[in-house]
């Protein structure tokens, strides 16, 4: 799918705090979910950081993942954040690896 497609399709991933019924979340308004969107971020980048992998969000809508030669990717659901970065990283970004908790709680 082009990144034009993406953008205009719908993200209704879990992750996405939204007022809707049956779904308990204390972020009802527009700037308690771009509060909460900046901490996911924020805490993606701690782990991004050790392969030299950024995630910004991009117009309140997509996310766009650049690594440090300058190589970028857009998408629209923070579910296809990992596969993206390994991608641009060129190797496994693993949560679990010792190396990697090491480096994060040194930050």
């Amino acid at each position: 799918m082009c990144s034009l497609c993406g953008i205009l399709g719908c993200d209704d991933h879990w992750t996405h705090a939204v007022d809707r019924p049956g779904v308990f979340t204390r972020n009802t308004d527009r700037r308690s979910r771009r509060v909460e969107s900046a901490r996911r971020v924020a805490a993606a980048n701690r782990v991004l950081s050790y392969r030299r992998v950024k995630l910004a969000e991009w117009q309140g809508t997509s996310y766009v993942v650049s690594n440090a030669t300058g190589a970028s990717s857009v998408f629209e659901s923070f579910s296809h954040l990992w596969p993206e970065a390994e991608a641009l990283a060129g190797r496994e970004i693993d949560p679990l690896d010792d190396a990697l908790i090491d480096w994060v709680g040194g930050q």
